[in-house]
């Protein structure tokens, strides 16, 4: 905007000023043809040399104030961005939390030995949660470590009714990931699939990583009674937000297929990383 300003000036100065400046030149010229002759031509190409510089500075200006409001625009999208971000992971775990302390306080009625390995697992759980989970991006490794707490508070929880299975295939390096991204899936996986109407209950997960892709399949066994596939839909993360923060975080990077047979629901998910 300064520098339109500037040739503004500039343009102004010369519309004003040079046509007086010419004036008086052809006045005390008068009686030089030639003379007169070349002031006159002067004066055309001052115009329109003055034209296009007015022209130009106008253009300069539109497009500055477009990439302007452009930029602000972008600005303002990443925020709103951002904030449904913190909104849709300020939704996540509540539940979890719950059955946590729940299955702590029985085990201390009891004095097991579990009881200081619950404790130990969910004070590194929160605290991922609290400090690393604010990042954009976390290391795989450090999400990792936070399923596997998951995993192991949910067998301690259900007293080994479940058949819990967690392989990881690949090297896991310097990647990383968005926080918490793979979670509403397991997630889910326990709250639907372990019921008590399950004889045989099982929750088996599964990452492939390389240096650019993660492959995430998550199976989990199914109750009769339930007619669909059903992502968290109170106390947590439903299927619709899980979407639009893979498509917020991922777009055009993930693949998400979600399928069921008569015994189990089945999650697969791509992420280039």
């Amino acid at each position: 905007r300064l520098i339109a300003w500037h040739i503004g000036a500039l343009a102004v100065a010369a519309i004003v000023f040079t046509p007086i400046k010419t004036a008086a030149l052809i006045i005390t010229s008068t009686g030089n043809a030639d003379i007169q002759n070349i002031l006159k031509e002067d004066v055309f190409f001052i115009y329109i040399s003055t034209f296009l510089v007015g022209v130009g500075t106008s253009i300069f200006s539109i497009v500055n104030a477009w990439m302007v409001e452009r930029n602000e625009m972008a600005d303002l999208e990443s925020k709103t961005l951002q904030s449904e971000l913190k909104f849709l992971k300020s939704q996540i775990n509540p539940h979890f939390l719950f059955n946590t302390l729940n299955s702590l306080y029985a085990h201390t009625l009891k004095k097991t030995d579990d009881a200081p390995d619950i404790v130990l697992k969910l004070s590194e759980m929160m605290r991922y949660m609290l400090y690393d989970c604010n990042e954009k991006e976390v290391f795989l490794d450090k999400e990792i470590k936070y399923i596997q707490n998951y995993l192991d508070l949910e067998s301690i929880r259900h007293g080994g009714r479940i058949d819990i299975r967690f392989e990881i295939d690949g090297q896991v390096d310097q990647q990383k990931i968005a926080p918490l991204i793979m979670m509403p899936f397991i997630e889910n996986a326990f709250k639907h699939g372990t019921t008590s109407q399950i004889n045989e209950a099982f929750v088996y997960f599964k990452l492939n990583v390389d240096r650019t892709k993660l492959f995430l399949n998550l199976r989990n066994s199914k109750a009769a009674s339930i007619p669909k596939p059903i992502i968290i839909q109170s106390g947590g993360i439903g299927l619709n937000n899980v979407k639009r923060r893979l498509d917020i975080l991922y777009p055009n990077k993930h693949l998400l297929h979600i399928d069921e047979s008569p015994k189990e629901y089945q999650v697969s998910l791509q992420i280039d990383l």
